[in-house]
């Protein structure tokens, strides 16, 4: 009978023999599926837990002797958070993958956008809002893309870690593309301003609300409520309103073919980080033990930060009067979003 580390009674090298250890195969954790993926492989308890394999304890404590990670970081509480996979399986490898070939899209379009000679032929009241409202827009998602590289810090598990990592790492990338797009039309078009979108995010009434919204998210100390908040309320009520609702509905009706290639790539970025967070959330609520408690807490983050992405979405209704041409209502697409948020909340069971 091999011995295990428990038996031993010591976490050093070569204590205790584990089975397959000389195998190629892991089989340390139960896999979501037959066999276990390579998602798995190398994501699934890379992140130390003394509850499971670590018997030494902590191997470095902080000064409040608390380890380097604690379950208390969350008011959310699980009767097993190793049992979240994130839909989307990425990790290291495969992320690096995916953001190399979006950038490659985006500055192919934004090359070949450039090269046709498209910025001049944009209506000059876009060429405004661009400036503007896009320009204001970039400093949203770095708040967000902020707030969540403070918040996988904090996460219990590996898995939790990278799907809020990766989150963050897709907000981040987004706000540089909308940087870059900008400063590179702006050489196309006479008497562009770079510093306009700064200026509006800081000043402009409209983008108060929003600043307000992303400001409270960045300000909470519990990491699950900083992922809940983006993800489930403040993406499908401000988010995609803005992205889907408005820059990608009326920006060809302008003669701008470029924007919204640049800033699809974020559409299909949320829907992963939506996945992943649902599947996070959905876990929690439903838990064995804690559920009733989870989900009393779901509804205090819904309820407050819900009030704050409400505000923030109706501060910029004025935008969609801007433009020359209006294919879409601002209150037609605030329909879709109130739709929108209402299946995710029922698909959690949060909606009664």
């Amino acid at each position: 009978m091999p011995a295990i580390s428990s038996s031993v009674g010591s976490g050093a090298a070569g204590a205790a023999i584990f089975a397959d250890s000389d195998s190629r195969k892991y089989r340390y954790f139960d896999p979501r599926g037959q066999r276990a993926t390579h998602y798995e492989d190398v994501t699934v308890d890379v992140q130390p837990d003394p509850e499971r394999y670590l018997i030494q304890n902590w191997i470095i404590n902080f000064a409040d002797g608390n380890g380097a990670y604690v379950k208390g970081n969350t008011l959310a509480q699980s009767s097993n958070w190793h049992a979240f996979r994130a839909p989307d399986q990425e990790w290291e490898r495969t992320h690096y993958q995916r953001q190399s070939k979006i950038e490659t899209m985006v500055q192919s379009v934004i090359a070949n956008g450039r090269k046709s000679g498209a910025p001049k032929s944009f209506d000059k009241v876009w060429v405004s809002i661009l400036q503007h409202h896009l320009g204001a827009w970039k400093h949203a998602e770095f708040g967000l893309g902020t707030s969540l590289m403070q918040a996988q810090r904090y996460g219990y598990t590996q898995m939790i870690n990278n799907a809020t990592l990766t989150n963050s790492s897709y907000k981040l990338r987004l706000a540089q593309d909308i940087t870059l797009y900008l400063a590179e039309i702006g050489m196309d078009i006479p008497g562009w301003n770079d510093e306009l979108g700064k200026k509006t995010w800081l000043e402009d009434g409209a983008w108060q609300g929003t600043r307000e919204a992303i400001e409270t998210i960045m300000g909470a100390e519990d990491y699950l409520e900083q992922y809940f908040a983006i993800n489930i309320v403040f993406e499908p009520l401000v988010g995609e309103l803005f992205r889907s609702g408005f820059l990608m509905q009326v920006a060809a009706a302008n003669h701008d073919f470029i924007t919204p290639p640049v800033i699809s790539a974020a559409e299909a970025d949320y829907e992963r980080n939506l996945a992943n967070t649902i599947d996070l959330i959905y876990l929690l609520a439903h838990d064995e033990k804690h559920a009733a408690a989870n989900r009393q807490l779901f509804k205090g983050w819904l309820k407050k930060h819900r009030a704050l992405a409400d505000k923030a979405a109706l501060g910029l209704q004025p935008i969609w009067s801007m433009p020359h041409s209006k294919p879409v209502s601002f209150e037609d697409v605030r329909a879709v979003s109130q739709e929108r948020i209402g299946q995710i909340l029922h698909e959690l069971g949060l909606d009664d």
